[in-house]
């Protein structure tokens, strides 16, 4: 064939070799002197004409098709043919570059990935190698760099996603996702597994009750009375519903109630309702088995009905569950048995149930935000803890007994609470209850001198003081008080704490137009609680 049209020829498809190849493609003359370079797109790369390209020299002179690096490129591969005179060479330049500001574009990103993913997000390269990693809170994870994955390899090796455990962090699961033949992008669910984890710790640390019915401080008939009902149902299987404020001790009467049972040499297992997220509620009650799940423990685990069996479970706070959560929690009620998340077979358990709630179960089965079915189920037997303002008598005692503890925890020597310290914590209404006046205890020995040895009135949070203030100016300002007047003309304790009662219930059945319920709850009481409040102020509505 004529030289010159066989030139014309390779010219002519040097476009179409460089598309194909992803690169530039040239021909050069028997010496390696660019003819003509084009790049993938077949546009003419003149910059290049008259350049010597050694490798295409060297395929000239050896008469032999060959393969080296790109000159160009670092990374990038190059291939050189002999055709008659001439030389047809071709590199995969521009899909490396392609790859490179892809894979610099990624390494950007990783930080963010980590971040959405809620776990470690790495590069890796065709061995699996880790060539970058980052922790979810954006940092740079050096302890794996250079470390192989299995994994990741195999991701390579097969050019398809491979999930399986996480390298880095036990319990967690990684996907590995090939995005070029050089590397591949790779994150896991580590953060998801350590909320699980600690979840579940948590449900573990409380398989054990601590206390018993002489650890409830406090004197008053109305607490007298709770703790008698309480002793007395103890004995039983019944499920028990213990209702009260926030802060009133409802575990404190649960775990009295499981070791005065015949069960008491048995696990005691709590779960706080309100505090599992919708995403791991079932797990942590029910369990799971072997691969249920994305990050589900090897070998499956038991949920806190099972680890109950035998004893007690208490579900605190069980007006927090969702309607979905509800109906299994039912079912386990119902039937005795439990089936954990991706198993069949149903587990027989034998628990006592003991739950609690801050909130009118009764108002929330009419306002069908808790089944009624759950609620008959569960309030077989109900203990109503008081709230300290029921009690106020108890609070002297109360805070000897936290004075005594606070006083080894935090190294101090406090003998006593002055009388005027204790008249402000008397004027006060503690929404928070026994937890407030706990915290405020501790709060005060923190704040007494070291070579102090009574609480005073300035040690108490700065908000008792002032509510104390408040309330004792507003009573003050009041001069009709029922009952009468001691001997000195100046209202009683008992007749300032009745009065400031009865404005309170007043007050809160005005602002909802006298509806009982909508009342008790504005002021944190049972209906029941609101209605011999009424009769004993002779409030009629």
């Amino acid at each position: 064939m004529d030289n010159k049209l066989l030139l014309t020829l390779l010219l002519d498809a040097l476009p179409l070799v460089a598309a194909v190849t992803g690169g530039f493609a040239t021909v050069t003359d028997f010496h390696g002197r660019r003819i003509k370079t084009v790049n993938s797109c077949g546009e003419d790369m003149q910059s290049f004409r008259g350049a010597v390209y050694e490798m295409a020299n060297r395929c000239a002179q050896e008469q032999r098709a060959m393969i080296g690096p790109s000159q160009i490129v670092e990374g990038a591969d190059a291939w050189a043919v002999p055709v008659g005179p001439y030389v047809v060479s071709c590199s995969n330049v521009e899909r490396v570059r392609r790859e490179q500001r892809l894979q610099r574009a990624l390494e950007k990103a990783l930080p963010l990935i980590a971040r959405v993913a809620g776990g470690e997000a790495v590069i890796f390269d065709h061995e699996g190698k880790r060539l970058s990693s980052y922790n979810p809170d954006g940092t740079v994870n050096a302890d794996f760099l250079n470390k192989v994955s299995r994994y990741a390899e195999r991701a390579m090796r097969t050019n398809e996603p491979v999930i399986g455990d996480s390298f880095s962090y036990t319990g967690a699961m990684a996907v590995r996702i090939p995005i070029t033949q050089s590397y591949g992008l790779g994150f896991n669910n580590e953060l998801t597994a350590k909320k699980q984890n600690k979840l579940f710790e948590e449900v573990k640390k409380f398989q054990s009750a601590r206390y018993n019915f002489s650890d409830i401080v406090g004197n008053s008939d109305t607490l007298r009375t709770t703790i008698s009902r309480a002793k007395q149902v103890s004995g039983g299987r019944s499920t028990i519903l213990i209702c009260g404020e926030t802060g009133t001790g409802k575990e404190l009467f649960a775990q009295a109630i499981h070791n005065a049972s015949e069960r008491r040499d048995k696990p005691f297992v709590a779960v706080n309702s309100g505090a599992l997220p919708s995403s791991l509620v079932e797990s942590c009650l029910f369990g799971y088995v072997d691969g249920a799940f994305t990050g589900a423990k090897k070998g499956g685990a038991p949920g806190a009905f099972e680890q109950a069996d035998g004893g007690t479970i208490f579900l605190d706070e069980i007006s927090e569950m969702d309607m979905d959560t509800q109906v299994k929690i039912l079912r386990v009620l119902q039937e005795r048995e439990v089936t954990r998340i991706g198993g069949r077979k149903p587990v027989r358990i034998d628990v006592r149930v003991l739950a609690s709630t801050n909130k009118d179960l009764t108002q929330m089965v009419a306002e069908e935000v808790f089944r009624s079915d759950l609620y008959y189920r569960l309030n077989v037997v109900q203990i109503t803890v008081p709230p300290l303002r029921e009690r106020m008598s108890d609070i002297a005692l109360l805070v000897n007994h936290f004075i005594l503890k606070y006083n080894v925890l935090l190294g101090k020597y406090i003998l006593e609470t002055s009388k005027d310290a204790l008249d402000v914590l008397q004027s006060y209404d503690w929404p928070g209850n026994v937890r407030e006046l706990q915290n405020c205890v501790e709060h005060a020995i923190n704040m007494v001198k070291k070579d102090e040895r009574i609480i005073m009135p300035h040690h108490w949070p700065a908000q008792i003081r002032q509510k104390a203030d408040s309330i004792g100016d507003s009573i003050t300002a009041d001069a009709s008080f029922p009952g009468g007047y001691d001997k000195q003309g100046a209202p009683t304790l008992e007749q300032i704490l009745d009065k400031t009662e009865e404005r309170a219930i007043r007050q809160a059945l005005s602002r909802v137009n006298n509806r009982k319920k909508d009342a008790a709850r504005i002021l944190g009481i049972s209906t029941t609680t609101l209605w011999r409040k009424m009769q004993r102020y002779n409030l009629q509505f």
